[in-house]
């Protein structure tokens, strides 16, 4: 099963001859690269797929994809 998480653009620069961003993840900020999606820009919502973005997606489906993240984690933590 793959699982691809949404994240914000908040920065973009190149390294290494590719398109790369910093995505923010809800306060964890990580590296992207952005190859798949060149016209992706900063305040947009992408799915990161091992370090890729895979697909542009509008924030309210990034929030309900985060809200459920979010669910299940809250339910394994109640469960143990």
């Amino acid at each position: 099963m793959c699982l691809a998480v949404p994240g914000k653009i908040i920065e973009i620069f190149e390294k290494n001859n590719m398109q790369m961003c910093k995505i923010d993840f809800g306060g964890s900020v990580r590296e992207a690269c952005l190859d798949l999606v060149p016209e992706a820009k900063i305040g947009d919502y992408t799915l990161i797929h091992v370090g890729f973005a895979m697909s542009i997606i509008s924030e309210k489906e990034a929030q309900i994809t985060l809200d459920m993240i979010k669910e299940i984690s809250d339910q394994e933590l109640d469960d143990n």
